[in-house]
């Protein structure tokens, strides 16, 4: 699929929840919905073409702006300022371990929304990078069945650490027991941003209700940003992937579309 800056398929919708109104792109017109929650560049062509790839599989997907523009203009690189901001926000949760962040309470509300206009039995989330974790946090909501982290990284401080309350992971955990929610994450193998001990953090909590996919760097794509920059790969299913059949990070997208399926369509 061709990546361009071109989002006239997409339709930009304002939502307002808890007297907050935040820019969503939404994109399908059949299926039940995906809450696609982007990385910290915010929304760009490679996460453009995701949304794309998750239409064509039968879903319809809400993508919050909660960084950059409403378009997808946005480069994948952090600015200072971007991380300046991230630092003082209130919203984001950087740095403390054992504590969500402030936005997901925002998140939620969107999610019934999206239930509510989409029908089906629920909604799938999936979360990036320095939002990889609101999906864990959001999936105490009974509204999400299919919560995924995609390289989560918060918070930078604790390896291991996940950036939920211990409230919140007791209940997601009670509904992985009692109702078999399932979680999946996926991450690079030798990621300094999205480290193994995070992963085995959730497999500790969550038992076989946790599936951590980990690639191997090598599948990575050479010709990233972060690639060029001599960075090992990070982003699983945007930047870092590598669109050809045969390929381990295409053959992730089909693997995650699947793990919706189950979970919202059957």
């Amino acid at each position: 699929m061709t990546l361009t800056t071109d989002i006239t398929d997409f339709t930009r919708r304002d939502f307002t929840f808890g007297g907050k109104t935040k820019p969503v792109l939404t994109i399908g017109d059949r299926g039940p919905a995906i809450i696609v929650i982007h990385e910290v560049f915010g929304f760009t062509p490679t996460l453009a073409r995701f949304c794309r790839w998750l239409v064509e599989a039968g879903f319809r997907v809400y993508a919050p702006i909660l960084l950059g523009t409403p378009d997808a203009t946005n480069a994948e690189k952090i600015s200072q300022r971007r991380l300046l901001g991230l630092c003082v926000s209130r919203e984001f949760n950087l740095f403390r371990n054992g504590k969500s962040s402030p936005i997901v309470e925002w998140l939620k509300p969107l999610a019934h929304q999206a239930h509510a206009e989409c029908g089906s039995p629920g909604v799938g989330v999936i979360g990036m990078c320095l939002t990889g974790g609101f999906s864990l946090s959001m999936a105490v909501d009974p509204v999400v069945l299919a919560p995924v982290l995609s390289q989560p990284g918060m918070p930078v401080t604790n390896a291991a650490g996940l950036d939920i309350s211990p409230a919140d992971l007791a209940k997601v955990k009670a509904r992985t027991r009692d109702e078999g929610l399932e979680i999946q994450g996926y991450r690079f193998d030798g990621d300094p941003l999205s480290k193994g001990e995070k992963f085995w953090t959730l497999r500790r909590e969550f038992g076989d209700a946790f599936t951590g996919i980990e690639i191997p760097a090598s599948a990575g794509n050479p010709n990233s940003p972060l690639a060029r920059a001599g960075r090992p790969p990070h982003s699983v299913f945007t930047g870092d992937l590598i669109d050809a059949e045969g390929e381990i990070t295409k053959s992730a997208v089909m693997e995650v579309t699947g793990f919706f399926t189950r979970a919202l369509k059957a």
